[in-house]
């Protein structure tokens, strides 16, 4: 996906807050936004939006010191949604479509991202996706909740790419996972992460922390740019993601970077802005399971 004009004042406003944490004097803070101000006068919109968010996010860590300003958030994410596993499997032993409750939820736990939403209280927005998730969680038409197609494509496939997000959405990750292992525990699926920190994003230490690393194989996507930027990635990632069977990703920063690429991906999200919502033809808010057939 491009680069939209209503993304720059958005990328602004993340350097601004992720200068806050990382504990920037206002002079430093003012500095950061003048020099974001210099890339984005650089870049090309024709860049995705994570691409120029690791440009940004690269600023705010060189000039205010911090490598990892959300590392605070980050944990206490994981703590909060580990606390919730229980609940989160009981819910899957009733299930009359155990695979469908999985996708809901861990498309639900996608409402973890400070990078769109910095004042997020986790603990409210969780439990109100597990008490009410009938009215949170709505089945879309099929062009943005392909859910048919999905399972056709798990039921063809042995190798599957599961391209992570935030942190503490990972262990909604892990539920879906699981349910995957569970219909067929042969199986092969590998979890990726983020190589080093960027806004929330999972990092190995999240997917170990959660639990993904006894169900999953982990490996790094080789690059900090806040969404799959196949050009920032490793040669060992990409070697993985031309020959998996299937690819799974997580999060609009993913979808961004990878709505144009060439082989097929479906992409699980709730749509959080009204770029996102515009470029794909839904609301604000609507769970998405999307399936690119990809571009050759």
């Amino acid at each position: 996906m491009k680069t939209y004009l209503d993304c720059i004042p958005c990328f602004y406003k993340q350097a601004l807050d992720a200068s806050r944490k990382a504990g920037a004097s206002e002079k430093t803070q003012k500095r950061i936004l003048d020099e974001v101000a210099a890339v984005m006068s650089r870049l090309s919109l024709k860049a995705s939006p994570p691409e120029i968010a690791k440009y940004v996010y690269a600023l705010v860590s060189e000039f205010s010191g911090t490598k990892d300003p959300y590392s605070r958030e980050k944990v206490r994410s994981n703590e909060l949604a580990l606390a919730f596993y229980g609940r989160l499997k009981r819910r899957m032993v009733s299930s009359g479509d155990r695979l469908l409750l999985a996708v809901e939820l861990a498309i639900a736990g996608n409402i973890i991202d400070y990078g769109v939403k910095n004042t997020l209280d986790i603990d409210s927005e969780l439990d109100t996706i597990i008490n009410t998730e009938d009215e949170v969680i709505k089945k879309e038409r099929k062009s943005v909740f392909d859910y048919p197609g999905f399972k056709r494509a798990l039921q063809k496939t042995k190798d599957i790419l599961y391209l992570a997000d935030n942190a503490g959405e990972v262990v909604f990750d892990r539920i879906l996972i699981e349910e995957i292992k569970n219909m067929d525990k042969d199986k092969k699926i590998t979890y990726v992460v983020k190589e080093r920190p960027v806004i929330n994003d999972a990092l190995m230490e999240d997917a170990v922390f959660c639990g993904i690393d006894k169900i999953a194989d982990l490996v790094s996507s080789g690059s900090d740019a806040p969404g799959t930027v196949l050009s920032f990635c490793s040669g060992e990632f990409l070697a993985m993601y031309k020959k998996a069977g299937m690819v799974i990703s997580k999060g609009q920063g993913n979808f961004e970077a990878l709505s144009g690429t060439e082989r097929p991906v479906f992409f699980l999200f709730m749509a959080k802005c009204p770029v996102i919502a515009r470029d794909i033809g839904c609301k604000i808010g609507d769970v998405i399971l999307k399936r690119h057939k990809g571009k050759r």
